[in-house]
């Protein structure tokens, strides 16, 4: 976290909230006209113990943290902190907080047209795939088909 961020000062019980895929879904995609317009999306509320670690423990996090994105984009070339210079480096170090949220309790939601018949849900993420609107949405369409 950044230094600057309040919550950099606030080690105890933690909330973070974190969201994934969402999207307006039309009723004309469902293929009933009973059906009215809906909001599906994926969120997860991760409750815990937050901690503020050592200095120390920022760059091998850091590290870790950016090989494994780095390796979901391959084929590109990975990034690797090394090629930040030393001065800069310290200087970020400098501005971030390690810590660590020790999860005890997941609340999750994944509204994605449960309630509704297989064929509209089906109809609603064909939709959403073939929309112009992106990846996020495209994720939305998968969960949805499965």
């Amino acid at each position: 976290m950044l230094r600057s961020n309040p919550v950099a000062r606030a080690a105890g019980p933690a909330l973070l909230a974190v969201s994934g895929p969402d999207a307006y879904i039309s009723p004309d995609w469902y293929g009933s006209p009973e059906l009215v317009p809906t909001w599906n999306y994926v969120a997860v509320h991760l409750r815990g113990t937050l901690r503020l670690l050592e200095a120390d423990a920022l760059e091998p996090h850091l590290r870790a943290l950016s090989g494994e994105f780095e390796r979901r984009l391959l084929p590109k070339p990975v990034w690797d902190l090394d090629k930040v210079s030393v001065e800069a480096r310290k200087k970020m170090m400098r501005m971030l907080v390690p810590a660590e949220l020790e999860i005890s309790h997941v609340d999750a939601t994944w509204k994605l047209g449960q309630n509704k018949p297989a064929s509209a849900v089906l109809g609603a993420a064909t939709a959403l795939k073939t929309s112009p609107v992106g990846a996020e949405v495209a994720a939305l369409a998968a969960l949805m088909e499965n």
